[in-house]
């Protein structure tokens, strides 16, 4: 990211150009009707010069209806212009922060999983929404600004300047007191609006952390201590959002001290004038009501500065990680992915995340149409190997192959149509389970549905649920048993009917019982596809046509159950402990 934040000129020309421009045609009408009620203002002020000489003093009485007349039409132009942009503007608003915050979710999900590891849910949770939110909110004042404000001032400054010139330039004489403080501000107000953006962040991450883990939370005795630190966040908040508040108070403080000194100075140089009868009455109330409703608009004007620094901070935030380029992207000439069920080479493999190494060299081939399991202790690099193939992360060096085309030189899409994946925490949105299996496939037949959910066992449970295939999964799947999460996630995975399978860890966090029907699902599954199994539980792998054991990111040995046995190497040891350690689970 950028270590200089884009000036103001650059951000606003952002704004525009991404997400305003497109909509000119209905910016300009509530602009229009802003400028309506803005040059009420200027009307209403003009107005008091007839009635206070013509019908108050001037005794007129066949004036005051049609002067009362007058301020009706004004205060009803000014009452249907102000309903009609405020509309216009909610619209606008709704739809260009329903713009920002769908380009910037669908280009997070085009990052590589570094970023989001480094980056938690909790933190991309509040710039899609807190920071977008704060942006529609400043350009909807800034045009309010520029339509409705800039007009009335320019409206109640022709009335003041036609009354006298010389009177308006004393009521200026305290403008000047704005500049070098209002910059001074300005700076303030932004400063602190990026830590208030940082704190909120933090609360987000914090929620998101307490929520996803309340049953840990609830075992280990955390919530007085999760509840402590939730407060010392808040209350970090609140002190930054009260300093924020006190500098953009600070502006309109300003314009209402220049009022002060413009105030003054026009009674005591015009109240002479009135006295001795250079001016009338009316054109004391004139320009009085003028300089009056003048200092309204420069409050708000005056506002928008501090509430654009805000918003400036969740501007240069969003457009840091609009910028972001994927560091895995699909190449400029990508190779057709291979039609057929295709073999997986790796060749000399070298990856690190980092500074770490995971593989080491690592080769080895599942060969086409053919179970190989992926066995070794924790931090092997087995799922590292997952990832290589699907091109989550690329190697620094060697390669990885399909069907003879190395997986960089596919296009992404090709390349993970190739792959169906069950592993051990299946993935279920809060939707219905006809959702989560068909997700979002709208040729699926309703026989073809049948078929995936019988031979993933889904059909056995669906009679004991409210809804059936459309009973809702709940946050997560929490709906759902683990066995029929699984069951539900291998549906999806036969109704896919991709050449190749990725199973990880799918059967380790299972009962006994759930275990069988997962499992006999799974060995359906795998039938005809090349298939590439993670293991823990090495007896669900016994029957492979290839195990391949790794160690600290290296193949040590390949083969058959039968062959490693006999070889009595390191496959050997891993039956030997795991045996020992679920006698011990017996006793």
């Amino acid at each position: 990211m950028s270590k200089h934040p884009p000036q103001a000129r650059g951000l606003a020309l952002w704004l525009w150009r991404g997400y305003l421009r497109k909509h000119i045609g209905l910016l300009l009408i509530a602009m229009l009707f802003m400028s309506f009620e803005g040059a009420m203002f200027g009307a209403v002020s003009y107005m008091m010069k007839p009635m206070f000489d013509f019908v108050f003093i001037g005794g007129r009485s066949d004036l005051l209806i049609w002067v009362g007349l007058a301020f009706l039409a004004i205060f009803a132009i000014r009452a249907g212009a102000s309903v009609v942009q405020k509309v216009l503007l909610t619209r606008l608003s709704q739809i260009t922060a329903a713009e920002m915050r769908q380009d910037l979710v669908t280009h997070l999900m085009t990052l590589e999983g570094q970023f989001h590891q480094s980056h938690s849910p909790g933190y991309l949770m509040q710039r899609v929404e807190g920071d977008v939110g704060a942006i529609g909110k400043v350009w909807r004042t800034i045009i309010t600004g520029a339509g409705r404000d800039v007009v009335a001032l320019i409206s109640l400054f022709a009335v003041a300047l036609n009354i006298d010139w010389r009177w308006t330039l004393v009521a200026l004489l305290g403008a000047p007191l704005l500049i070098a403080p209002a910059v001074i501000v300005q700076h303030f107000v932004r400063k602190n609006a990026r830590v208030a953006r940082d704190v909120a962040a933090g609360l987000s991450v914090r929620l998101n952390e307490i929520f996803h883990g309340i049953v840990p939370i609830k075992l280990n005795r955390l919530e007085k201590y999760q509840a402590r630190r939730y407060g010392e966040l808040t209350d970090k908040r609140v002190h930054v959002e009260t300093r924020s508040a006190l500098g953009q108070a600070s502006i309109p403080g300003l314009v209402d001290l220049m009022a002060g000194v413009g105030f003054m100075g026009v009674l005591l140089y015009g109240g002479g004038e009135i006295i001795s009868g250079e001016k009338t009455v009316g054109d004391f109330m004139a320009f009085f009501t003028a300089l009056g409703l003048t200092f309204e608009p420069l409050r708000r004007l005056g506002a928008v500065s501090g509430v654009w620094q805000v918003a400036a901070a969740a501007m240069e935030r969003l457009r840091e990680l609009l910028e972001l380029q994927p560091a895995l992207a699909s190449p400029a000439n990508p190779v057709a992915a291979p039609d057929d069920v295709p073999e997986i080479v790796l060749e000399d493999v070298h990856l690190a995340y980092e500074d770490a190494p995971v593989l080491k060299g690592t080769s080895f081939v599942a060969e086409a149409g053919k179970t190989t399991a992926l066995v070794g202790a924790s931090g092997a690099g087995k799922s590292t190997v997952f990832n290589l193939v699907t091109r989550l992360v690329d190697p620094q060096q060697g390669r990885a192959t399909i069907g003879g085309v190395d997986v960089r030189d596919m296009a992404l899409d090709d390349l993970r149509g190739l792959f169906s994946v069950v592993s051990q925490e299946a993935l279920l949105f809060d939707e219905s389970l006809r959702d989560n299996i068909v997700l979002d496939r709208v040729d699926v037949s309703e026989d073809a549905l049948k078929r995936a959910l019988d031979a993933a066992h889904v059909s056995d449970f669906l009679p004991r649920l409210s809804d059936g295939l459309d009973s809702p999964a709940g946050p997560r799947g929490s709906n759902l048993s683990g066995g029929q999460r699984q069951r539900v996630a291998i549906a999806r995975a036969v109704l896919r009917d991709t050449p190749i399978l990725l199973l990880d860890e799918a059967t380790s966090a299972l009962d006994t019982a759930s275990e069988a029907l997962v499992q006999e699902a799974l060995d359906r599954l795998a039938e005809g596809r090349t298939t590439l199994v993670i293991a823990h539980r090495l007896s669900t792998v016994r029957h492979a046509d290839k195990i391949v054991v790794m160690d600290q990111g290296q193949v040590v040995e390949e083969g058959t159950h039968a062959e490693l046995m006999a070889r009595g190497g390191a496959y050997a040891r891993l039956q030997q402990m795991q045996a020992g350690d679920d006698q011990r689970d017996r006793v």
